[in-house]
């Protein structure tokens, strides 16, 4: 069994703990979803970073919220690169599979879809 990487961005509107969690959950879902990850025990770490202009909470607990106890999470800050997307959430879900890394669905949500307009996710 290979850890494969799943990629996926989304912004908030505003940071605030309510829309940073609300946009997290979103992505984490629809990144699940597309994955058909059903059983967290598959999931073998989340790594969530945020811009430096997010600052209300930590992402990974919209994580907590969907049921990651056992998950190991961390979250960082992205580097402040001039003139990118604003208010952007990144998450990289490490997973354990069987699946070829070209079966991976990433998934960019919301202002992110211009970071990756070479993948056009489900949405």
């Amino acid at each position: 069994m290979a850890v494969r990487g799943i990629r996926g961005a989304t912004s908030a509107a505003a940071d605030t703990r309510e829309e940073i969690l609300q946009a997290t959950r979103e992505l984490l879902g629809e990144m699940l979803r597309a994955n058909a990850i059903a059983d967290f025990e598959e999931v073998a770490s989340i790594l969530f970073t945020t811009t430096t202009d997010l600052t209300a909470t930590f992402p990974a607990e919209a994580a907590r919220e969907l049921g990651m106890h056992l998950v190991p999470l961390l979250c960082a800050s992205e580097i402040d690169v001039p003139r990118r997307l604003p208010k952007c959430i990144r998450v990289l879900i490490h997973v354990n599979t069987e699946k070829p890394a070209r079966e991976m669905t990433h998934v960019y949500l919301r202002d992110a879809k211009s970071l990756r307009p070479d993948i056009h996710s489900a949405q």
